[in-house]
């Protein structure tokens, strides 16, 4: 899932601007507990912020792909500061509807 495109990346982009970060990783890194918050935050929502909070072991940029690769079909599609943007459409219905 990760070939998304430039335009998509941008829609994307465009439509967690109003987001507010609901999942945060803080100084015990990306945990079990973490993930499994947020794969149900994922559940709800095919686009999630997560917010790295400063006591975290790694940057934003490197906690954002480490839960990628936890998270089946994850696509990190923003680094901005401390905020990570993820995305993963819902594998039977998804909701976003991404430009060719």
């Amino acid at each position: 899932m990760s070939d998304l495109t430039s335009k998509q990346r941008a829609h994307l982009r465009g439509l967690a601007h109003p987001l507010k970060p609901t999942v945060h990783i803080g100084k015990e890194g990306v945990t079990d507990a973490a993930v499994d918050n947020l794969l149900e935050t994922l559940a709800g929502s095919e686009l999630v912020k997560v917010r790295v909070l400063e006591a975290a072991p790694q940057s934003a940029k490197a906690t954002a792909h480490a839960l990628a690769a936890k998270v089946a079909d994850a696509v990190v599609i923003q680094v901005m500061g401390r905020n990570v943007t993820l995305y993963r459409p819902d594998p039977d219905e998804p909701e976003i509807r991404l430009p060719r």
